[in-house]
């Protein structure tokens, strides 16, 4: 989740080390044992969310790669990019929900949120990401 989430493997790996290291040493405040996935992925999109906001990237263009039509990553970059188009909320339940496999409550409950609006959130979500295909 953390490399869809920071689109690049070393960004994603220190998002995942450093959310092992919080989730070993707060261990003991986790109060019910059977959400520890949720609280996990909790951990975790914060640790993505921080290093987004400190890092606010740019990329110089020559270190862009152009990724030809017919080369097999292209459909996982069109993925990407797509995804890439939907607002932070969105682009996060759907992935919790599609790439992470987790239900409704549980994304709720990891994000902190009603299970409604994670219902709205991800009919809106599939409903945006429906309008940047079809326009692509």
């Amino acid at each position: 989740m953390a490399r869809s989430y920071l689109h690049n493997d070393a960004d994603a790996a220190d998002a995942v080390s450093e959310t092992v290291l919080a989730c070993f040493e707060k261990l003991g405040t986790l109060r019910q044992p059977q959400y520890f996935r949720t609280w996990l992925v909790r951990i975790c999109i914060r640790k993505c969310q921080d290093l987004l906001r400190e890092r606010k990237r740019s990329v110089p263009l020559d270190e862009l790669t152009e990724v030809g039509r017919n080369e097999p990553g292209h459909a996982r970059v069109e993925f990407l990019a797509l995804l890439d188009s939907l607002d932070e909320k969105y682009r996060t339940v759907l992935l919790l929900y599609y790439g992470e496999g987790f239900s409704v409550g549980e994304i709720a409950q990891a994000m902190d949120l009603k299970v409604e609006t994670v219902k709205t959130r991800l009919k809106r979500a599939r409903a945006g990401f429906k309008l940047a295909y079809e326009a692509e």
